[in-house]
């Protein structure tokens, strides 16, 4: 089967985002790396041809830290894909950033360890820049679908990716928080890397499903539950599908950040 071009806009997300894509197909995709998450589903959204993949599998039989990113990624870029959108399920470190609220990260802080996180193991030694780890342009765009659907946004905002699958500790929650970090989820880190070595567009939209740990204790804050978390999600879900339609729908043809561009210069010998 041919699959180049097969794709333009790739989404990382939950199986309940499967319903998005009109006249689905699914492939299978050989990477070096191995095997992706799951198969790929083809479709359309608003005229455009759009690849899924849910990262942690149909079934969710993948935890944060068996994923192989690598394969995920490689993937997206053999069907064509030039822009990834990957929503997340996350917690929050500060008090103003509630449950139910979506956060449009602009930083990243990796605290995984042992995660396989480039493509470029030698023998030629490549850095790429990641000051800015999320496109601006998909942020920008994400932000005025989000508001503009009036759901509260926070347009910008730290990430924090820990390892897991275990929660942070009392106090590594509240030394997270104390640094002024607003989001904290297992996922981000290598996928939005993996992307920028690709030289693919990246950008995450947060939903905020609870208080993380070193919350507990400040005023307003409710402690969390799993049960809470689940309806804070299942309540969000139409929602945050209703924000990636607009954004396929809204999103221009010309790239028109330096993401695409993010291996010039940055080769060695």
């Amino acid at each position: 089967m041919r699959l180049k071009n097969a794709a333009e806009i790739g989404i990382f997300g939950g199986s309940g985002f499967y319903s998005l894509l009109d006249g689905k197909r699914e492939v299978k995709v050989e990477t070096p790396f191995g095997a992706p998450s799951d198969v790929i589903a083809l479709g359309e959204i608003a005229g455009r041809n759009v690849a899924f993949l849910p990262r942690h599998g149909k079934s969710h039989s993948l935890p944060p830290h068996m994923i192989n990113y690598r394969a995920n990624a490689w993937a997206m870029k053999e069907l064509g894909v030039s822009r990834i959108i990957g929503p997340c399920a996350a917690g929050s470190l500060q008090a103003g950033v509630k449950p139910g609220h979506f956060v449009v990260c602009d930083q990243l802080i990796d605290r995984t360890n042992a995660r396989k996180d480039t493509f470029y193991d030698g023998p030629i030694t490549t850095h790429i820049s990641f000051a800015y780890p999320y496109c601006p342009q998909l942020r920008g765009l994400a932000a005025e679908v989000i508001k503009a659907r009036d759901i509260t946004c926070h347009d910008k905002g730290t990430v924090v990716t820990i390892q897991g699958p275990r929660f942070s500790t009392l106090a590594e929650s509240r030394w997270f928080s104390s640094l002024g970090w607003e989001v904290i989820n297992m996922t981000q880190y290598p996928e939005a890397y993996l992307a920028r070595e690709l030289e693919m567009c990246y950008a995450t939209i947060a939903l905020i499903t609870d208080y993380d740990a070193g919350l507990e204790g400040v005023a307003g804050v409710t402690p969390v539950t799993h049960e809470g978390v689940l309806e804070v999600f299942n309540a969000n879900n139409e929602r945050l599908k209703g924000v990636l339609f607009g954004m396929i729908e809204r999103m221009p043809d010309e790239r028109t950040c330096s993401c695409g561009s993010a291996l010039t210069g940055a080769r060695l010998g």
